[in-house]
Formats: structure tokens, sequence, C-alpha cells
């Protein structure tokens, strides 16, 4: 069986596993039913692609959508990999070549859309082709508590109960209450060997403001980081449109998408984002499960998500490459209100109603912070961390005050009103402000009419703001809206508990982009290296990350590799994309890129490389013999590759060699030993 380690060099080039693969690549080759909850952009793909390549018999990958099919199969293919997809969105042609392959053996990843499940025809086309591991992509999306269920789902626990082979599921983010359901549906209740291999991605700077005119807060945020790929969720299908229309008025390249285009539109605008460089799309959550570009360099909501685990699914989408990048979430007592009266109006039981609050809880607490934002977001899937010195807090620390004053008399004058009124009016009468609606129900005659003076209106806003953020206080769907005090209130109205919050939360959104990628020096290299890469992916008609990833691009503009040995040693530069595209960027790299014959591309950035090499200058010194007048001998450059591969030690193992015989033997053999045993 091969070694992990070794292909992972060898075909997809990188030198070492990234934090958490290796024990899980182990685990799944060892035939366990594994779990594994890894942050997006942590390397969950190659934790099955990986065992797929070394073990025997096929496996069988459910995927959700099929756009991330066709760039997980692209991919692999990129590097040499025989790897095929089945989905509604195939031709004929395409079904036809997948099926020859699986009947061929030549196959050893499958994708298939969950749907498919439902074929009876494809358990027993799984146990022809030999299945002998399912691999789950987005597991959550099995739970009923997640944010993307998919019922077709619910079919895989069958499906491997029929086939009788291990299962390997991985997701991104999935709480306690997920992972429960994950392991009831798809492993039958039977703990697997689970991984929880942190949520964190300290590339990435959280954000958050309160909202002040939030088409310019997004205009000017997009404004400081102009030429970058990134993608702005909005709430609502007619503001993807609106807002998409400002973007490109304001001189930047941008794009709507929602559920309510067109089939061919939403997959139009699918293929540009992932092909074009720089390109922005403004999309509700319809858009994105099924993105894999690893250079997305920033994500904005333009409006608050529905759940802290959206939201992390959501900026999960930046910095995939590992590189520096950004988020903003804008938010108001509006969003807070919207997102609690979905949850009371849906048709969910009780139970699921108030779990749904919990979550959105979480969120609010999250926006409404007044320390480090990634030890809140990571402590509530249960990690602890320090400030992590990434985030707009961090940054800036909030400004607190002690509200505890103030919340008792917002609260007081809730219940004083009866619970019937928004924040506009309670406002007024905190503020003693006699409007004619104060006058006609008498409430310039309440205890509270004037209290708040102190405080001017955009501070009470910000106060009942975050009120709502700390489920203090909930707007009541059935009575339009109105505030009803939570039991969580309580011991502050008693006077029990004190109460700190921000003076306001309004604050510049233009903050500097993130740092350039490469330095100064560098840049015209990368700019040369991304247009290379770009001219290829288009004449390819792939994104232009299948060539190579913006990480690639990087390394290579910074250590800037003159030979095809170092160009094989940037990470992310695999044996067959080192033949493919190797030459055509160490020609823009030194302006000439050298000719290697295959025998010897087959090792290069290897330490059989460079002994390659001195073998082949003896070889030639050789030919004639030591005086140069012997009788002409020569190696061809296989016999060469396998001396250098194999290190004999003895003049018997040379000659046992391919290519090799007793003259050969004698005339070269101690010149041989004699470099081998240098090395």
């Amino acid at each position: 069986m091969p070694d992990p380690a070794e292909v992972l060099a060898r075909i997809f080039g990188f030198a070492e596993f990234r934090p958490g693969q290796a024990e899980i690549v182990d685990a799944v080759m060892r035939g366990q039913n594994t779990l594994a909850i890894m942050p997006t952009g942590g390397g969950k793909s190659l934790c099955f692609q990986l065992p797929a390549l070394c073990r025997q018999g096929l496996t069988v990958v459910i995927s959700p959508l099929i756009a991330l099919m066709r760039d997980q199969v692209r991919a692999l293919r990129a590097v040499g990999v025989e790897a095929g997809a089945l989905n509604s969105g195939n031709t004929e042609e395409e079904n036809a070549e997948v099926f020859a392959a699986l009947d061929e053996g030549r196959l050893k990843l499958l994708y298939l859309a969950p749907e498919r499940l439902a074929n009876f025809g494809t358990q027993s086309l799984l146990h022809r082709a030999g299945c002998s591991l399912i691999a789950v992509d987005e597991a959550h999306c099995v739970s009923q508590w997640g944010h993307d269920f998919r019922p077709d789902y619910l079919r895989i626990g069958e499906l491997r109960e029929m086939l009788d082979v291990p299962l390997a599921a991985f997701t991104a983010t999935a709480d306690a209450e997920t992972r429960e359901e994950i392991v009831n549906r798809l492993f039958g209740g039977v703990q697997p060997e689970t991984f929880l291999r942190g949520f964190d991605r300290p590339n990435i700077h959280l954000a958050f403001a309160a909202k002040d005119q939030p088409r310019k807060q997004i205009l000017n945020f997009v404004a400081a980081r102009k030429g970058l790929s990134g993608i702005v969720y909005c709430g609502t299908r007619a503001r993807t449109e609106t807002l998409s229309q400002a973007l490109r008025e304001a001189g930047h390249p941008a794009i709507c998408y929602h559920g309510g285009m067109e089939a061919e539109a939403r997959r139009h605008a699918e293929t540009r984002f992932q092909q074009e460089d720089g390109l922005i799309v403004v999309a509700t959550v319809a858009f994105g499960m099924g993105i894999d570009k690893p250079d997305i360099r920033w994500v904005a909501h333009s409006d608050l998500p529905k759940s802290i685990e959206g939201y992390y699914q959501e900026i999960g989408r930046a910095g995939r490459d590992g590189a520096a990048a950004e988020t903003l979430t804008l938010y108001g007592a509006d969003d807070i209100r919207l997102r609690r009266s979905q949850i009371d109006e849906s048709l969910a039981p009780p139970e699921r109603k108030e779990a749904d609050h919990g979550r959105l809880n979480a969120l609010l607490g999250l926006a409404e912070a007044i320390g480090c934002r990634r030890q809140r977001l990571l402590g509530y899937f249960g990690e602890e961390s320090q400030p992590c010195g990434n985030c707009d807090l961090c940054d800036r620390p909030a400004d607190v005050f002690d509200a505890t004053d103030a919340v008792r008399k917002a609260l007081s004058a809730c219940l004083r009103t009866g619970e019937s009124y928004g924040a506009g009016h309670l406002i007024d009468i905190l503020r003693g402000v006699e409007t004619e609606k104060v006058r006609g129900r008498g409430h310039q005659n309440l205890p509270t009419f004037g209290v708040g003076k102190d405080l001017s209106k955009a501070m009470w806003e910000a106060v009942f703001r975050q009120m709502m953020g700390r489920d203090l206080i909930r707007p009541d769907a059935e009575r339009h809206g109105a505030f009803r005090m939570t039991l969580a209130a309580h011991p502050i109205l008693r006077g029990e508990e004190t109460i700190f919050l921000r003076r306001d939360t309004l604050k510049s959104t233009d903050r500097p982009a993130v740092k350039a990628l490469v330095s100064e020096e560098d840049a015209p290299l990368l700019s040369a290296l991304k247009a290379k890469r770009r001219a290829l992916a288009e004449a390819q008609g792939v994104p232009a990350y299948i060539i190579f990833t913006d990480k690639t691009l990087i390394e290579m503009a910074e250590k800037r590799p003159r030979s095809m040995d170092e160009m094989a040693g940037i990470s992310g530069v695999g044996a067959k994309k080192l033949d493919s595209f190797g030459a055509e960027f160490l020609a823009v790299i030194s302006g000439a890129a050298e000719g290697l014959h295959p025998q010897r591309m087959k090792l290069a950035g290897k330490p059989a490389g460079l002994l390659f090499d001195r073998l082949q200058e003896r070889a030639n010194d050789l030919a004639r013999g030591e005086d140069g007048i012997g009788r002409y001998l020569s190696l061809t450059q296989s016999t060469l590759r396998l001396i250098a591969e194999r290190r004999p030690h003895t003049l018997a193992q040379l000659e046992g060699i391919p290519g090799m015989d007793a003259q050969k033997a004698e005339r070269f053999g101690p010149a041989f030993l004699s470099l081998i045993a240098a090395k």
C-alpha cells in the first residue's frame, strides 16, 4: 500500500501535511469510520482523496452541489488522478466516459450527488465497481439542526450498511447537537473515530459594524479592496440586484446571484466568479457552498446572517489559500427583529424555535461583543483562545460604560407600557418627548417619562439594539414587533446584576485593506505569473486556481526558482503540474526554460535528481574509457534514472539494473559507486 506522505508530495506537490491531516488520513487508511470537523481551508478534501489513492477499490464521495463536484474532479484530473462524477448536470457523453472508467477499473474517486442515492441502480453499480470507502463532504447537511439540511443525505447511512464499507464524514461547522445527529444518521448511533481539529481561521480578520447608511458602508469597504475577489451577502434577492448595480456604477466588476435567477444565469455567474480575477458577486446565501475558489480575499454581509453557524460557513469562503483575508458584517435593529420574527413565525416545534433563538443569540453576542471576537466565536464551538490580535475589537478596544441604570430604565418603560411598543415610542418616553402618540396614550404621566434625557436618541437606539443582542428583550411578532422582556432581564431589573454596553458601535468601515500579498519588489513578477496562469486557464476552459493557486504563485514570485528541480520544491507543484506547466512558468521567471529529458523530469526536486546529473556527467566522461580511446559505450536515460533511484552499493547490484551488463559495469561501476557512496 503506497505511503500517503509520498503520494501527497508526488501527486499534489505538498512536502508535509497540514496540522491534523495526518491523523485523519491514518484513521481512514485503517478502515475506521471517521468523523472530522475541520475549519474551511484546512484541507478536508485531501483527507479522503489521499486514502482513495492509497487503498484498493473505489472511493465514493457524496457531495452536495454539482459545481463543487466539477471543481474537485477537474482539480484531481489536473494532477493526474482518475476521477469522475455522476450528476444531473452531466451530458450523455460524460456519463458514458464515467461508466467506461468504472467498468475498466480505472476510476479511483467517484463523486455522487445525494439525490442519486434514490436510484436503485446506484447501489448495484457501486457493488460492481468495488466500492471500498464512502466519503461524505459537508456532512452537516444530514442534520435538521444544521443550516444546509438536505433530505437526501439521510440515505447515506443505509448505503453504508448495504455496502458494508467504512465511512468518513467531513464538515467545517457542527455544534454538539449537529454532531450528535451526524453520528445517529450516518453511523447508526455508533461513535466513529472523531477528530475535532479546531474552528480557528487565524488568517481571517473579523469585524462587525452597526448599520449607518449600509450601502455607503459596503461601497467604502469594497473601494479599499479594489481588484480583489470578494462576496457580499444580502438578505433579499432585490438587494443583491441594487447593490451589485451600485458597485458597477462605482467602477467595480460585480454581478448578482440569487435563487430567483434562471438556472443558466446562475451557472454563468458561478463560472465567471471561478475564472475571473477580481470579480465581486453580490448574493443571497444560495451562493457559496459549491464555490471552491481559494483566493477570495474578503466577505461582507450587508445584512445580519441567520445563525452563527451560517455566519461562520459564509465567512469561511474567504482566504481558503491561507493568505490574509477580511470580513465585515453589518447589522441593525431591523435585522434582529426580522430574524426573531422568522424564527417565531416558522412552523418548527417549540424546542426547535428555542434552539434557533439560541443560535441567533450566539451571533448577536458576537456582534455586540466588547472583547476579542475570535475568543467569543471559538468559545461557542467549545474552544478556548487568547485575544487574537486580528479582529476589529483587538485593533481598537470597545468604549464601554456601566449601562445598568440605562437598561433598568428601558426595561421599566417597557413594562409600564404593557410590553406593547417598540424602540421608537419607548425612546420618546425615556427622553421626555411629548409626541402625539405619547400624549394620546397618557404616557407623559409615567414615572419613566423623561428619565433618560442624559442620553441622545442615537445612544438609546444603540442601548435597545444591544439589549436585543443580549436577548434581554425580544420583538413579539404577534404584536407588530413590540418588545417583551425575557427571563434574562429580571436580575438586572431587580438590581442583582450589572451590565456593560458599548457607547456606540457606529464606526468607520474604511479599515485599510489586507497587506499586499507580496513585497513591492515581487509584485510585478506575481502579476506576470497571474497573467500566464489566466492565459493557460482560458485556453483550457478551467478556473485559474486549477492551474496553480495564488499561494503557489506567491511562493514562485518570492523564491524565484531557476530550474525544474527548484520549481518542484514549490508547494503545490506536483509531478503532473511540473510536467504540464513548469517550463512555462520558469520562462516567465527567468526568461528561458530549461528542457529536461522525461526520465530526468521524473526525478525533479528529489535528491536522486542531483545524483542523476552527476552520473550522467561521469558517464559522458567515461564513454571511451579512462584513456579516451576505448570502445564507445553509453547508458540510456532510463538506466541512469534507475541507478539514481536504487543506489546500488556493489558491482553485482549495479549489473542487475536493466540496461547494464558486465562490460558497462566494469567501465562505469567504480566511478558510479564512488558517487553513490559520496551521497
